[in-house]
C-alpha cells in the first residue's frame, strides 16, 4: 500500500522486466557493501536499508544490466519502476528512477498514477525530487491537459505530492507558465514541513535564473507569506 492507502498499481506482464530484473538483482546484489550500506542508511535517515553500492559504482552496474536489452514500451517502464519498488533496498528505487528518466518520452498520461504511487511510497527527497522534475515534468510538458493533475496535487494532503506539483516545472526555463508557478508557491506558503518550505525556495530560485526581475517583483510583493528560509533559498543567487 501506498502511504496515502491508495492500492498499487497493477504490475503488467512484460518480458523486459522479466529480463532486467534477473540480471538487476544479481548483479547489484554481487557488489553488496554491508559496511557502505549502513553509513547510506544512516545519511538518509532510515527511510529504506541499503546495498552499499556508490552511485558511480552502481550506475556503472546499471550500464551493463542494460546492455544490450531493447527499447522499452510504456508496459515495461510500468512492470520495471514497480518492481523494483517491490525490492527494499534503495538503489533497486535508484535503478527505477535512472530508467524512467531515461525512457520519460515513452510514457504518456496514463503513466501518472504510477508516478504517484512512486512518489508516495518510500517518499524521500532522493527519489521524489527526480521524479518530480524528470518524470512528472516531462509527463506534464507532453501532455499540457496534466495541469489539471498538478493544480489537485499542489493542495494535497501529503507533502510529497504537493513538493512534486512545485518541483515539476523546475527544468522548464523559458517554458515555465509563471503564473502556476507563483500560484502554487502562495498556496503553500504557510506549509509547516520543511520540505515544502524549501521546496518552494528551490523552484523560485531556478526560475531566477531565467527571469530574476520575476522572482524579485513576485517576492517583493508576496515577500511576508514566506518563511524566512524559503526567501534565502529563492534569493540566493539574485539578492
Amino acid at each position: 500500500m501506498t502511504v496515502t492507502g491508495a492500492a498499487p498499481p497493477d504490475v503488467p506482464p512484460s518480458a523486459l522486466a522479466d529480463a532486467v530484473l534477473e540480471r538487476l538483482t544479481a548483479t547489484y546484489a554481487a557488489a553488496a557493501d554491508p559496511g557502505r550500506a549502513a553509513a547510506m542508511r544512516a545519511y538518509m535517515k532510515d527511510v529504506a536499508p541499503f546495498l552499499g553500492i556508490p552511485t558511480p559504482d552502481r550506475r556503472t552496474l546499471s550500464r551493463t544490466v542494460l546492455a544490450g536489452t531493447s527499447r522499452p514500451d510504456e508496459a515495461d517502464c510500468t512492470a520495471i519502476a514497480l518492481r523494483c519498488w517491490q525490492l527494499p533496498e534503495r538503489e533497486y528505487h535508484y535503478f527505477a528512477v535512472d530508467y524512467l528518466r531515461r525512457h520519460a518520452a515513452r510514457c504518456s498520461s496514463a503513466f501518472l498514477p504510477v508516478a504517484r504511487h512512486l512518489v508516495t511510497t518510500v517518499s524521500w527527497w532522493d527519489t521524489v525530487d527526480l521524479l518530480a522534475a524528470h518524470l512528472v515534468g516531462a509527463l506534464v510538458a507532453a501532455e499540457p491537459a496534466l495541469t489539471a493533475d498538478m493544480d489537485a496535487w499542489i493542495t494535497d494532503d501529503n507533502l510529497w505530492v504537493a513538493r512534486t506539483a512545485l518541483l515539476h516545472q523546475l527544468r522548464y526555463k523559458e517554458r515555465t507558465d509563471t503564473g502556476r508557478l507563483f500560484a502554487y508557491c502562495l498556496l503553500q506558503s504557510g506549509h509547516p514541513d520543511f520540505f515544502v518550505r524549501k521546496a518552494i525556495g528551490w523552484c523560485l530560485r531556478e526560475y531566477a535564473k531565467t527571469d530574476p526581475e520575476a522572482v524579485r517583483g513576485f517576492l517583493a510583493r508576496e515577500r511576508s507569506r514566506f518563511a524566512p528560509l524559503t526567501v534565502r533559498e529563492a534569493l540566493k543567487n539574485i539578492s
